[in-house]
């Protein structure tokens, strides 16, 4: 033990290519300094990887599921387990390494966090490579690696139902890969339970080169707290901040769903590969349409009040069981981002991408920037394998997604992402290739956002919407998601003051605002010493030419675009506000020594 309370001082650390199983205590001053989490994984990795330009595809690679001290106790919206490790699809211009990439941390709900800790565990590490396809079952300090060569190749809805099936107990709790993450496809994704996935920067690519298909967890411990009966106050204050809440409320009803018809008006959606802003037949897909026509039923992660997911079932062509969505992001970039307003289609895209473990965000940006080339005559049907990939085709987008998840035919170039298609496809095609470092831009379109562009090229892991559009959010981001709490409550405000206190009252330390943001500040700091040494310079921090050229033709933002001069100089502005070199984006050592940095 750590001897720090709200922990239990301890990573599980599993070598899949020697077959050797530790535990490794954490200092504790780690813990002080980067809470667990996303920030905890991000110390393990920096001290871990001390040489850039890792594989991230080799066996030195880290795979970490890490909770964070909320994890496993009773505080509302708090389940999430991020997952960090080196991503196998950004790259820097120029570097001086064969496989430079970014830091990636892709966050997700439901069960898997708190039962890590329930088994006694602050996170889990793997390292290595399988000699052939496996699966790891922990139970308490009961760990083992087993063969899982039947399993190759299901997809995951199937996996899920059978792997229960084989461990006999359904109170375990798993993650796994898909036929996408077997098979190498760069932004694959991790998945637990139906529709819940860590899916960003290709955390299922990383699983995938581990030969390892699933981990089951099942824990009989539970975390202690510091102070409980600080914590028993703050928990009854923060329960009845979200209780009666307008926001608790709207995410219930709708989940994310309910932006996609508020964006598009706005004038801040992914529509036609990011031509537009505006999808005029975002009503057709939007959360009302959804409640009416599909959902019957609202599920919830652990100790979670919101109950966003949904679940339901569609008719006719492309119908079937929903396990969830339409939400915000696979709405967008499977429906307005490819002109498709039929409900069934896009739950039937969404649900098959789920299933075959692929990252949702960046299949519907590969495919519509595909659409895109194709109307412009870029490319023609034989390069797309006879498939007819027009706007609004859902049976063309079904095909391209079977094709990605297996790397067959144009799949095998199309997994390589908008940044690989436009580099093979040339003429002038990277003017409409949606990406940052590699990574493809979510569902918010920026021609009439510029905060969000800023977010986008800032990030630490690529092209990421869930970073923060300004320093501070940045900071609160960071810190959130290494404590394991949802951001979708955090639209409450009267929630501030009681997680505050829960942080307090579980680690033993007093944290206040401006604590809680300088521990945020370090971790994003420590991620962008990560990236500099892998060679990423301010060269790297920009947007594709689409957003400052192509100006929206329609809706209540038409019109817009980006000033490039004008966004340049807020980028240097950030840069000098963070304390970083404008010209190299490095940290310079003064905030580092402000954070504590400076001696790592």
């Amino acid at each position: 033990m750590s001897g720090k309370p709200g922990y239990h001082g301890k990573i599980l650390n599993i070598d899949l290519s020697t077959g050797k199983i530790e535990t490794v205590p954490v200092p504790a001053e780690d813990f002080d300094k980067f809470v667990g989490g996303q920030g905890l994984g991000m110390k393990i990795l920096w001290d871990r990887l001390k040489k850039p330009g890792v594989d991230p595809l080799s066996p030195d690679n880290l795979l970490m599921f890490m909770p964070g001290p909320f994890s496993g106790l009773p505080v509302p919206s708090s389940s999430r387990t991020c997952v960090v490790t080196k991503s196998p699809i950004t790259s820097p211009l120029k570097s001086d390494y064969t496989h430079p990439s970014t830091v990636t941390y892709s966050n997700m709900g439901g069960f898997f966090g708190p039962e890590v800790r329930f088994a006694g565990y602050d996170g889990i590490v793997i390292t290595g490579k399988a000699r052939v396809l496996s699966y790891v079952v922990i139970e308490d300090d009961k760990v083992e690696i087993r063969e899982a060569a039947k399993f190759k190749g299901m997809r995951t809805d199937a996996f899920d139902r059978a792997f229960l099936a084989e461990l006999g107990d359904r109170r375990f709790k798993t993650v796994y890969i898909g036929p996408a993450g077997e098979n190498l496809v760069p932004y694959s994704s991790i998945l637990h339970t139906a529709g819940r996935a860590a899916g960003r920067g290709g955390t299922g690519c990383v699983m995938g080169s581990k030969n390892l298909k699933a981990i089951a967890v099942r824990g009989t411990g539970q975390p202690t707290v510091a102070d409980h009966k600080a914590f028993l106050a703050a928990l009854e204050n923060a329960r009845r901040a979200l209780n009666g809440s307008a926001f608790a409320k709207s995410w219930a009803e709708q989940g994310t769903a309910r932006a996609i018809v508020g964006n598009s008006n706005a004038g801040t959606e992914a529509v036609r590969n990011y031509r537009e802003g505006t999808f005029t037949e975002a009503d057709k897909i939007g959360g009302d349409a959804a409640r009416r026509d599909v959902w019957v039923k609202d599920i919830a992660c652990y100790c979670c009040p919101l109950a966003c997911k949904k679940s339901g079932m569609t008719k006719g062509k492309h119908g079937g069981v929903v396990h969830d969505g339409p939400e915000y992001e696979t709405g967008v970039m499977l429906g307005s981002n490819l002109m498709i307003s039929d409900m069934p289609g896009l739950l039937k895209a969404i649900t098959t991408i789920d299933d075959l473990g692929l990252d949702q965000i960046s299949t519907g940006n590969v495919i519509g920037f595909l659409m895109e080339a194709y109307e412009r005559g870029l490319i023609n049907r034989s390069f797309l394998d006879g498939i007819d990939l027009k706007w609004g085709s859902v049976d063309a987008t079904l095909a391209m997604i079977e094709k990605i998840a297996a790397k067959e035919g144009v799949g095998a170039l199309a997994a390589e992402g908008v940044r690989g298609l436009s580099w093979h496809i040339g003429k002038g095609s990277d003017k409409f290739a949606i990406q940052v470092k590699g990574l493809e831009l979510a569902a918010h379109n920026i021609q009439a956002n510029q905060p969000r562009g800023l977010s986008y090229v800032t990030a630490s892991r690529g092209a990421c919407h869930m970073s923060g559009d300004n320093i501070a959010m940045q900071n609160r981001r960071a810190m959130m998601d290494s404590t394991g709490m949802c951001f979708f409550p955090t639209f409450e405000p009267t929630l501030e003051e009681p997680m505050l206190a829960l942080l307090s009252a579980i680690t033993g330390r007093k944290f206040d605002k401006a604590e809680f943001e300088k521990v945020g500040e370090r971790i994003f700091t420590l991620e962008k010493l990560f990236n500099y040494r892998e060679g990423f310079r301010r060269e790297d921090d920009r947007l594709p030419d689409r957003f400052f050229e192509d100006a929206f033709t329609v809706g209540p933002k038409k019109g817009a675009v980006l000033d490039r001069e004008k966004f340049e100089s807020m980028l240097t502005q950030y840069y000098q506000d963070r304390g970083w070199d404008p010209e190299t984006t490095e940290p310079g050592k003064k905030k580092l020594k402000e954070l504590g940095l400076d001696t790592i």
